[in-house]
C-alpha cells in the first residue's frame, strides 16, 4: 500500500469516538490527561468488559480487521471464541496490532501496540513492512493498569510528531476482561509475526482468519498472562490464504505451529518462571497458534499442522 493509504490512525480515531460515546454502556473510564492526551481506562480502574476488549483489539487492528465473538462447539469447556478476520492482515497485524514499541520512563514500562506506531516507525519491522501511516491525531494500546506518566506521552509526541492533544492511549491490565480479550484477539497477529521470522515473503499472504477461546480473567498477573498465552499457543487456530507455490504453502503450515517450538508442552507461566521472567530466553518459535491451515490460492492446495490440545488448555485456563 502506498503511504497513508491504509488510515490506520484515521480509522482507529473512530474506533476512539464511538467508545467514548459509549463509554457508559461498555464501562470504560475516559479522561484528558496533564499533557492533554485522552486517557482511556478500559479495564483497570474501570470494569471495561468484553465489548470493550473487542473493541480495544478493532482499535489495536487501524480498523482492518473484523473481530466477534463465536461458538465453538469442538471446545465444550471454552465454547465462547474470539475470531479476527483481516484482508490486510500484514498491515492490520503487523503495522498495527502487534506490540512492538518499547516505552519506559523510570518505574513505568508498557509494550506499546496500535497504528501510532505506524507513524513512529522507531521499529526496525518498518523497514520491511514499507509502509508509513499519516494522520492528525494517532492511537495507540497499552496492556497495563497505569495510564502513561509525562514523559511517555512526550515521547509518543515527538515520535509522531504530533501535539499531546492529538494523541489516545487505551489501556487496560492483562488481569481484565478487556484485557484479556484484546490479547486473545491476537491469533492472527502472532501466526504473520512468526511467519515473517520464517521468512516467508509478507508480500504473499493476501488474507487471514484466527480463532481463540477465551479465558477467564484471573487477578494474579502471571496466571492472568499464561491464560491468555496458552489460549493461543495451545487452543489458536490460523488459516493463512498465501499466493505462491504450494510446496512454499506446505513448507510453512509445517513450521508455523507452536508445537515446533522446544518449549511446548507446558504451560505458559511454567516456561515463564523457569527463564525467571525473561521473555527473550523463551524460544520465540512458542509464540504461535496451536493449529494451522495454508491454502495456496493460486493452486488451490491446502495444507494443515498442528492441532489444539484440549488436555493442556483444561490444565491451564481451569
Amino acid at each position: 500500500m502506498k503511504d497513508g493509504s491504509a488510515f490506520l490512525n484515521d480509522n482507529a480515531q473512530r474506533i476512539i469516538d464511538g467508545m467514548i460515546g459509549d463509554a457508559e454502556r461498555l464501562r470504560i473510564g475516559v479522561s484528558t490527561g496533564p499533557l492533554g492526551e485522552c486517557l482511556i481506562d478500559a479495564g483497570a480502574k474501570a470494569a471495561g468488559g468484553v465489548e470493550a476488549g473487542l473493541r480495544m483489539a478493532e482499535a489495536a487492528m487501524g480498523g482492518l480487521g473484523s473481530i466477534s465473538v463465536c461458538m465453538d462447539r469442538a471446545s465444550p469447556k471454552w465454547p465462547f471464541t474470539i475470531e479476527v478476520r483481516s484482508s490486510q492482515p500484514v498491515l492490520a497485524c503487523l503495522g498495527s496490532q502487534y506490540a512492538g514499541w518499547n516505552l519506559s520512563s523510570q518505574d513505568y514500562f508498557a509494550m506499546g501496540s496500535g497504528p501510532a506506531r505506524a507513524l513512529a516507525r522507531v521499529e526496525p519491522l518498518f523497514e520491511t513492512l514499507s509502509y508509513r501511516d499519516t494522520a492528525s491525531s494517532a492511537v495507540l494500546i497499552l496492556e497495563t493498569a497505569k495510564p502513561p506518566p509525562q514523559a511517555i506521552v512526550e515521547k509518543v509526541g515527538r515520535a509522531t510528531g504530533l501535539a499531546p492533544e492529538k494523541l489516545t492511549f487505551l489501556y487496560a491490565p492483562t488481569q481484565s476482561l478487556a484485557g484479556g480479550v484484546q490479547i486473545v484477539a491476537r491469533a492472527l497477529e502472532v501466526a504473520l509475526h512468526k511467519t515473517n521470522d520464517l521468512k516467508f515473503p509478507l508480500e504473499n499472504v493476501v488474507d487471514g482468519i484466527g480463532t481463540a477461546p477465551i479465558p477467564a480473567p484471573h487477578p494474579d498477573f502471571l496466571t492472568a498472562m499464561g491464560r491468555t498465552n496458552d489460549a493461543i499457543i495451545y487452543g489458536g487456530s490460523v488459516q493463512l490464504f498465501v499466493k505462491g507455490s504450494a510446496k512454499d504453502a506446505s513448507e510453512l503450515a509445517e513450521r508455523l505451529p507452536s508445537r515446533a517450538s522446544r518449549d511446548h508442552g507446558h504451560p505458559f507461566a511454567e516456561v515463564f518462571k523457569r527463564f525467571k521472567g525473561d521473555f527473550y530466553a523463551i524460544d520465540p518459535l512458542l509464540f504461535s497458534p496451536a493449529e494451522v491451515i495454508v491454502t495456496a490460492i493460486e493452486t488451490g492446495d491446502t495444507f494443515r499442522a498442528g492441532e489444539r490440545d484440549l488436555q493442556m488448555l483444561e490444565r491451564s485456563l481451569g
